[in-house]
């Protein structure tokens, strides 16, 4: 400890000592990649508000925000101009605003002024009422946020007081104790742990809810002492607010000039809730909207959706109609006025033709203004909001055990659901559940199968089967055993960890007969409850046997060397990572001190136990070192950092008796361990032989008596659990559940990780007692290094090493055979490659592979990396790089110990989901950064990947060979495609026994895939890929996996949806057409940058197949639908013009106009597009080929478009000149001939809703009855009551008298019969001849609906005692989408 303190004195010295060269100059000696200039731009400097600094602070602060937010738009003031302004910029008010000016024009004029002021009116007023609201909403929960109490230290009182976070400064000291929210990013400066750490829970900035663990400023003072915040007399230097949650840089300058390094570590984020530490102190640096959490509050995504686009190409030939139209009217009208001879009636003589129909044509966009359907785009919006709706409220996609439910936060893409073409989906924590359980492992290149282990998988997975074969009840965050995730003295918050167990009900019921004080994110009983493998336990057991001295003469015998490596490689497993220790008798984290070591002469008396001769070969690898002492015959033990004494204490029948259920598997490494053991047999006693025979006898009676080894493994299991005491049970907060799996394989193992503190680790190993290991270094795991370090100080031999895992395609490179002895090479050469053939076993398995490794570092190069290491955390610009390059330069020639395998099984009904999107002509390609072996057979297990298909794998390492294979594939492919040719002439389709279609799946690493995205050669992967029936690309990164997201979507004009659930899927989420984020085991960032969130996999179909083809055809049809609306009942205005001069006159009064698409038709289209269902839910899910209509956008082409349009011009003309025809001769006035051409237009436009609809339903029935009636009784009401309303025209009983005549309904019969008579022949004629797939599939349907019901009736009156959700998606017995939907 005392050469550690000297080193970083040494190390503040020599950087104070180069302050002076500038901000972030190298020392002399260290090469200086970038030297930045002070630049006041891209920093701040803080300094205490309440300290001796007051002068620099009045300068400095008065440009830094406060701590009050306000994401209010508006306050009382601006509500109406600003709402005015920002309503404006919308096209479709700008268009009504235009209107209504055009028409205060006198010479155009064509309604009353104020009328045509209605619509805008009703607009604005609606979109204003609506944005008031939300405004209000924010309002107060500002309010609520700005008005919480936090205390405040006070200069004038020199105490803490009590403020609101309003008024928190940057700069003010603030005080938290346990379970207090954080009201700004401070800088952490005391902490009541004595170690100066303190544990934060981020759920309500990324929805993580395993603790993270943040520390003091290092170089402060001991953190035992209550902080005073008037001895702090340093000021801090930090790079300006940015959103980035994960990067802190800055440095904090004491008054002797000492500059110590910030990172993200010392850094308490707004928003966050200290957990399990009293008390804490910090200093604010940003605040209010400044903050971290405040940056990232980016609200709703909103994107434009494929049919909007489509839309928009509409309205603009709607535009083009309506142009066409008016200028008709202005040609006609001044055609009209220049053969107008001797006039009957007044008419303006003095304008000219030309200028009056100049005039007319203005006059005529005024009249015509409907055809251009913009109130279409905010019925579009109502629709969506209702069909989300829906979406979030359906049962079936609704996860029982997480008690979570769909997320839409992309408001306006609902319908792009129905037209996917291409799925880009992650694997692991996607497809599988991201619940790591150790499986197996290999060490010193012997694999140990843990084959107990397997059959207990089986067993949990047979568990959970049959669990789910059962309705599961709703559970909320308040269940039984979220209540108990509570600890003694601080609550932690219940809902937090029970988002992440998600356990069976059996668990759960288990779980109550027993509660635990608290549980933890990724400790499943299926993860801690680890059987041993009998071979690796029985060689642990030799090492700390009392009475069996080590021998290598037997083939079973265990030499030492691999019993350093073993023991290494567990006590890696325990501390390379950033596990939170925990217990429930000890709620804040703080681990007991770790227990002296013992005595020199208790460490003589246990090594005695051993028998030195083995060690010798150790002799060969190290430098000669003297045995007759405890202390140099650990050194030679650890030399290279071996820990040979981190061993089991086992009584010695145990040791006698150990079995080797692994026999079987462990044969063929007989020979290598003679070999590897043959330097080992240099001094053999009698004792030796003694202990062979033993062994022998030991190893025949296990392959005898198999049931015994078994019991014996049981023994064992039970042993580790009862060895430590249950009221002491320890929790670990993973970050990762990889983690959380290799930690609790380790002590199952006994090498039991205790506590953590920001200086040491406590590992508990039996036979030595709680040793406290020196942590020095963490070196985080990222994305680009692929692995993970820790640098400790050896508690025996005071050595530092490193511990590395990481990917074994990295870790494998930086390995390297340790120079010296030819033997010793020999050796290493050997572990690798038995090594790498187990990595490749476990990968064809499916199991996720890490790869262990350390390295012994000299004190002098720890030093010199140390010096670079302290200047690169005390960088602000560079910072990144700097780290990432230290990193590198430590992580070298590592000495690889061993390899695990970890099985993630697939999420339930994952082959059943990617086979129906497949039959649903969705292209699924799975994007992985694992390896291809793994990938291959996780493709495999999902069915992504069929017995018949041919693997098509292109791995290459420069750019000439991808370009060559990748042509060699093209041409492989195309011998494939016309064989298949051959055999379907021949009569034989190309299918399996099977009945699957053969095809061609490509498999590309990630290497080969830089290549191919390059420009030369993106050409030829594409058309290589899009023969392919799936595209599964390995060992890509996250820029790799957005690459080539961008790449399909551009290139083939398709749409694509990702899926994935980790912060490095957010890049191909927000680059794919629809991001869809999974809420699993690895946070929320994929959430948070998603359009959709579920929560399983198996979602996707019914959120696919069944709601994105609902929404498609629903708006699809209501935007055809409106169209013909529109236009239908403009062309009754235009028909007239050819009776009234195209003077712009209309044959009815102006109010009705203005009404009849504002009101009267308005309501039915936003039902019609909310509810219809053109197929039943369950027929979706059993037929997805009916996706594929949606999909290439059959609903909605172009000659729709058309189409409706012809309709609609056929029905106007129905509509008109049957009335005109009919009351030809008499001496009706203009109201009295448009009274039933209104009323006939009506029912035709309700009526045909009606045919279109697929679904009716009573609420249907209820508007269309409405909108009649409301029709009929404003028309009535006007004619009886309005006198003056609509001049210059008077409506008083002209409605009464009209509809008091025979005549009148006879009319409106007729004209109505015969304007819908072809849609419905058509309709019905086009049904029986030429059936599609939906409607054969509705016609099946409907035979069984009543049975249907009748069952669904009987099973939840059975299932109603139970207080149990009507429908359960996981119930094999029901159909599992007609009861579900809510819809």
């Amino acid at each position: 400890m005392e050469r550690l303190h000297w080193v970083q004195h040494r190390c503040r010295q020599l950087l104070a000592a180069d302050s002076g060269r500038g901000w972030y100059s190298a020392p002399d000696g260290l090469p200086n990649k970038s030297s930045p200039q002070r630049c006041s731009g891209k920093r701040r400097t803080v300094f205490a508000r309440h300290g001796p600094q007051q002068q620099e602070y009045q300068a400095v602060s008065k440009d830094y925000k406060g701590n009050a937010i306000c994401t209010t738009k508006y306050n009382m003031l601006t509500f109406i101009p600003m709402n005015l302004f920002q309503q404006f910029h919308r096209a479709a008010n700008l268009y009504f605003l235009f209107l209504a000016l055009l028409n205060w024009v006198p010479v155009v004029e064509a309604f009353q002024k104020e009328i045509t002021m209605i619509p805008l009116l009703v607009v604005l007023t609606v979109i204003a009422i609506k944005d008031a609201l939300e405004d209000y909403r924010r309002y107060l929960f500002d309010k609520k946020v700005n008005n919480n109490v936090v205390r405040v230290y006070c200069g004038k009182q020199k105490a803490y007081i009590e403020q609101c976070w309003k008024d928190v400064r940057v700069g003010d000291f603030v005080r938290l104790s346990c379970n207090e929210i954080i009201p700004a990013d401070m800088l952490l400066l005391y902490s009541s742990d004595p170690r100066g750490v303190c544990y934060i829970e981020t759920a309500n900035l990324d929805g993580e809810t395993n603790l993270k663990q943040r520390q003091v400023v290092s170089d402060l003072p001991l953190q035992g002492v209550e902080f005073t915040p008037e001895s702090f007399h340093s000021h801090i230097e930090c790079e300006n607010p940015n959103n980035d949650l994960s990067r802190f840089r800055g440095y904090m300058e004491h008054s002797s000039g000492v500059r110590v390094g910030l990172h993200n570590c010392n850094l308490l984020l707004r928003s966050c809730t200290i957990r399990n530490t009293e008390t804490v102190v910090g200093i604010v640096v940003y605040a209010g909207h400044e903050t971290k959490a405040m940056m990232n509050n980016s609200g709703p995504r909103y994107k434009r959706s494929k049919l909007e686009k489509r839309l928009n190409t509409d309205v603009l030939w709607c535009v083009l109609l309506l142009i066409v139209m008016c200028l008709t009217a202005a040609i006609g009208h001044g055609l009209w006025m220049k053969q107008l001879k001797d006039p009957v009636f007044l008419v303006d003589g003095e304008t000219s033709p030309a200028l009056a129909g100049f005039y007319v044509f203005w006059t005529m966009i005024i009249v015509l203004q409907v055809l251009i359907p913009i109130s279409l785009y905010v019925s579009i919006e109502i629709v969506k909001l209702g069909q989300i709706y829906f979406i979030h409220n359906d049962l079936a996609l609704y996860n029982e055990q997480l008690d979570s439910r769909i997320q839409c936060r992309a408001l306006n893409i609902t319908e792009d659901l129905g037209q996917i073409q291409y799925l880009f989906s992650d694997k692991t924590g996607t497809l599988t559940e991201n619940k790591m359980v150790f499986r197996r492992c290999s060490i010193y290149g012997v694999e140990y199968p843990h084959e107990e282990n397997a059959r207990r998988l089986e067993v949990y997975e047979a568990e959970k089967n049959e669990a789910a074969g059962h309705s599961l009840t709703l559970k909320s965050s308040c269940s039984g055993k979220s209540l108990s995730c509570r600890s003694l003295s601080c609550n932690r918050s219940s809902v937090s960890l029970h988002t992440l167990t998600a356990e069976s009900e059996e668990e759960e019921d288990q779980l109550s007969n027993h509660i635990q004080p608290r549980t933890s994110a990724f400790c499943s009983r299926m993860a801690k409850e680890v059987v041993p493998d009998p071979e690796l336990v029985r060689k642990l057991n030799w090492l700390c046997s009392p009475v069996l001295p080590l021998s290598d003469v037997s083939p079973g015998a265990t030499s030492s060397l691999e019993l350093t490596y073993i023991t290494d490689f567990f006590l890696a497993l325990a501390i390379c990572n950033s596990v939170v220790v925990s217990s429930p008798s000890q709620p804040r984290h703080v681990v007991p001190e770790a227990q002296p070591l013992k005595s020199l002469e208790e460490i003589k008396l246990m090594f005695q136990r051993f028998s030195f001769s083995p060690f010798s070969a150790l002799s060969t690898l190290s430098p000669p070192q003297i045995r007759g002492s405890p202390r140099s015959f650990t050194s030679r033990l650890f030399a290279r950092g071996k820990t040979g004494s981190f061993t089991f204490s086992a009584s010695p029948s145990s040791t006698t008796e150990g079995p080797d259920l692994g026999q079987d598997s462990n044969l063929e490494t007989t020979n290598l361990r003679r070999k590897l053991d043959s330097s080992a047999r240099v001094e053999e006693g009698e004792a030796g032989k003694v202990d062979d025979r033993e062994t022998e006898d030991d190893r025949k009676s296990t392959q005898t008596d198999p049931d015994g080894a078994r019991q014996h493994v049981e023994d064992i299991t039970r042993e580790v659990d009862t060895e430590s005491d249950p009221d002491d049970e320890l929790l670990y907060e993973a970050e990762s559940p990889d983690e959380a799996a290799l930690v609790h394989a380790a002590r199952v193992y006994r090498c039991t990780l205790r506590g953590r503190s920001a200086e040491s680790l406590l590992v508990d190993l039996p036979g030595i007692g709680s040793l406290s290991v020196q942590l020095l270094h963490i070196l985080p795991f990222d994305s680009n290094r692929k692995r993970m370090s820790v640098v400790v100080r050896h508690p025996l031999t005071g050595e530092v090493v490193v511990y590395t895992k990481g990917a074994d395609s990295v870790i494998m490179d930086l390995a390297e055979a340790p120079k010296g002895a030819e033997q010793a090479e020999e050796i290493y050469s050997h572990i690798r490659k038995q090594t790498q053939k187990h990595l490749d076993s476990y990968a064809r398995e499916g199991l996720r592979t890490l790869c262990i490794a350390k390295k012994v570092v000299e004190e002098e190069e720890y030093e010199v990396w140390l010096k670079r290491q302290l200047l690169a955390e005390s960088s602000i610009e560079n910072r990144e790089e700097l780290l990432l390059e230290s990193a590198q330069r430590l992580e070298t020639n590592l000495t690889l110990l061993g390899s695990t395998g970890i099985v993630d099984r697939l999420q339930e009904e994952v082959p059943e989901t990617i086979e129906a999107l497949q039959r649903a002509n969705i292209k699924v390609w799975v994007l992985t950064g694992d390896k291809q072996e793994t990938a291959i057979n996780i493709a495999y297990a999902c069915k992504l990947l069929r017995p018949n298909d041919q693997l098509l794998t292109a791995n290459c390492g420069s750019k000439d060979a991808c370009a060559a294979i990748l042509e060699e594939l093209k041409l492989e492919v195309q011998r494939g495609e016309d064989s298949v040719t051959e055999q379907t002439a021949a009569g034989n389709h190309g299918e399996s026994s099977s009945g699957c279609v053969a095809g061609f799946i490509l498999v590309i690493d990630g290497r080969t895939l830089d290549w191919a995205l390059q420009e030369e050669l993106k050409g030829d992967f594409l058309e290589l890929s899009c023969c392919c029936r799936a595209v599964i690309c390995c060992r890509s990164t996250p820029l790799q996996k957005s690459q080539v997201v961008r790449l399909i979507r551009d290139q083939l004009n398709v749409m694509t949806l990702a899926v994935g659930d980790g912060a490095n899927d957010v890049s191909m989420i927000q680059v794919a057409d629809v991001g869809i984020g999974i809420s699993g085991q690895e946070g929320m960032q994929a959430v948070m940058s998603s359009d959709f969130a579920i929560s399983r996999f198996k979602h996707l179909s019914k959120l696919l197949l069944v709601h994105g083809h609902w929404c498609y055809s629903r708006l699809a049809n209501m935007i055809l639908y409106f169209i013909y609306k529109n236009v239908m009942y403009v062309n009754l205005l235009f028909w007239y013009q050819f009776f009234c001069g195209f003077s712009g006159s209309v044959m009815t009064n102006s109010w009705v106009l203005i009404f009849f698409n504002l009101i009267f038709t308005s309501v039915p289209p936003l039902i019609y597009g909310v509810l219809d269902r053109d197929t039943p839910a369950d027929t979706l899910m059993q037929l997805p080929e009916l996706y594929q209509a949606a999909q290439s956008s059959k609903v909605y082409v172009p000659y729709l478009f058309w189409i409706t349009v012809l309709d609609a011009f056929y029905q106007s003309l129905v509509c008109f000149f049957v009335p005109y025809f009919a009351y030809a001769g008499s001496d009706v006035g203009e109201l009295s001939f448009g009274s039933p051409i209104n009323t006939s237009a009506l029912l035709i436009i309700l009526l045909h809703q009606v045919i279109e609809s697929h679904t009716l339903t009573w609420i249907h029935a209820l508007v269309l009855v409405l909108s009649g009636g409301f029709y009929f009784g404003f028309v009535l009401l006007f004619s009886v009551c309005c006198v003056t309303c609509s001049p210059p025209t008077n409506p008083v009983g002209v409605e009464t008298l009209q509809m008091s005549q025979p005549l009148f309904y006879i009319v409106c019969a007729l004209t109505t019969v015969t304007a819908l008579l072809p849609r419905l022949l058509f309709r019905a004629l086009h049904g029986s001849l030429h059936p599609s797939a939906m409607k054969k599939a509705a016609q099946v349907d409907k035979v069984d609906s009543e049975k249907y019901r009748r069952r669904m009736q009987r099973w939840n009156l059975s299932h109603s005692r139970s207080n149990r959700l009507p429908v359960c998606a996981d119930n094999p017995g029901l159909e599992p989408s007609t009861g579900t939907e809510v819809s």
